[in-house]
């Protein structure tokens, strides 16, 4: 479990900081350079995620859906600083809480 925990960590850390070197890039008028380092980052993401060991591509990446909007909350709070609301809160918990019932919900 800490394996997968870590593997969304760091899709979801590559995917929001590649994210956000390209949005400094092309909308705050920073180095291409930031943009190349963006754009390798987002490709990173894309590799990362496929060493879930969960059968399933649909069910990976929605419950890793779950976990981005946590991270992306944390990373506007930590990098943008922009503090999170109540709503924000809210909204992350019922994501983790979603995330929880796809991943751990008993199967056949």
């Amino acid at each position: 479990m800490l394996y997968a925990i870590g593997l969304f960590l760091v899709a979801g850390l590559a995917e929001i900081g590649g994210g956000y070197l390209i949005w400094l890039w092309l909308r705050e008028g920073k180095s291409a350079y930031l943009g190349l380092a963006g754009g390798v980052a987002l490709a990173l993401y894309g590799v990362v995620a496929t060493f879930q060991a969960f059968p399933s591509f649909g069910r990976v990446y929605a419950a890793y859906g779950g976990v981005f909007i946590v991270l992306s909350v944390l990373w506007g709070w930590g990098i943008d600083k922009k503090a999170p609301d109540l709503y924000d809160w809210l909204g992350a918990c019922i994501c983790i809480i979603g995330v929880s019932v796809m991943l751990f919900a008993p199967r056949q």
